[in-house]
This record gives structure tokens, C-alpha cells and sequence, in this order.
């Protein structure tokens, strides 16, 4: 992946202005608020409620616990490096690194895999994801590498097709004329 350091200043204003926007600041508190409700469940309750659970439900339940745990740890790392450029603590292009973006989010587990997981647990995968897709379809927004203005192909190919025509190479009538 390339690194958007090298590539025109234009994602720099779309980073700083929204790191400064009020989408952030909610974005934010939505984001360090879930975190805080996943690790306040998956400590109490939901420690309980998985200790519950037969063997296989329980391994099932352990993987999206880590999952959950993962894609909000992951978003709020992105929303922190984010407030840190608001912050004048980091550069754009320092955030514009690698190591600071989002991965595609992972594929949903079948439905018959998580029915048995506890009410909770299911909601915070639900919301997780939301919170991961949302982040990451913004990270892909303002980091958004623009390819240079390319030709056409179909405008290049309908000149040719032209260019052929004008030339007579389309001419139905002239396997009947008279070759002299």
C-alpha cells in the first residue's frame, strides 16, 4: 500500500478539518463509550454469563469477545491518533502512515454460530462492527489516495472506431465494387 506522504497535500486538509469537526468529537465519544461498555460486560456480567455456556458455545463466545475487543481497540487507536492531529501532537502525515490505518473489516460469522451467545455479547458485536465500519469507510475517505487522471478507455476506443470508419474500413458496399 502506498503511503499517502507521497501523494499531493489535498488529504492533509480533509484530515485536519476533520479531526477539528463536531462528527469527530461524537464519533469519538460514541467510540471511547463503547469501549468502555465492552470491557465493563466482557469483565462482570459477561465473564459469568460465558462461564454458562456448554463448551462449544463457549469457544464460540471466547472468539467474538476477542473480536469485539479487537475492532474497538483498533477503532479507538484510529480515533486517538485522530484527536491526536487535532491536538497538534501528530502530522497529518504521521497519520497518513501505515501502521495508523484501518484494515477491511473481517467477514460476519454465520448466524447458526453466534444464536446461542448471550443478548449482550450480540449487541456489542452488532454495534462494534457498525463503529469499526463506519471508522473505516472514514479512514478510506480522508486518506483516500486519488490516481492521476488516466485516458479514458471507452473515449479512446470509440476514436479509434471512428478514425476506422472514416477511412472506409466499415464499408458494407465495397466488397461488391469494382476493384479497378
Amino acid at each position: 500500500m502506498k503511503s499517502v506522504s507521497m501523494i499531493g497535500d489535498d488529504w492533509k486538509n480533509r484530515v485536519s478539518e476533520f479531526a477539528t469537526s463536531e462528527v469527530f468529537d461524537r464519533l469519538f465519544k460514541e467510540g471511547m463509550g463503547l469501549v468502555e461498555e465492552a470491557a465493563a460486560y466482557l469483565d462482570g456480567p459477561g465473564r459469568q454469563e460465558s462461564r454458562q455456556l456448554d463448551r462449544e458455545h463457549a469457544l464460540v463466545y471466547a472468539a467474538e469477545s476477542m473480536e469485539v475487543t479487537t475492532r474497538l481497540m483498533q477503532s479507538a487507536s484510529w480515533l486517538v491518533v485522530q484527536r491526536a492531529v487535532r491536538e497538534g501532537d501528530m502530522t497529518s502525515d504521521e497519520a497518513g502512515e501505515d501502521k495508523f490505518r484501518l484494515t477491511p473489516p473481517n467477514e460476519l460469522r454465520s448466524l447458526s454460530a453466534v444464536e446461542h451467545l448471550p443478548e449482550a455479547l450480540l449487541d456489542l458485536v452488532v454495534r462494534s462492527r457498525a463503529l469499526y465500519d463506519r471508522v473505516w469507510r472514514l479512514d478510506k475517505k480522508l486518506f483516500a489516495i486519488e490516481p492521476a487522471p488516466t485516458d479514458n478507455p471507452v473515449m479512446s476506443q470509440m476514436e479509434r472506431l471512428q478514425s476506422a470508419a472514416d477511412t472506409g474500413a466499415f464499408d458494407p458496399l465495397a466488397i461488391w465494387r469494382d476493384p479497378k
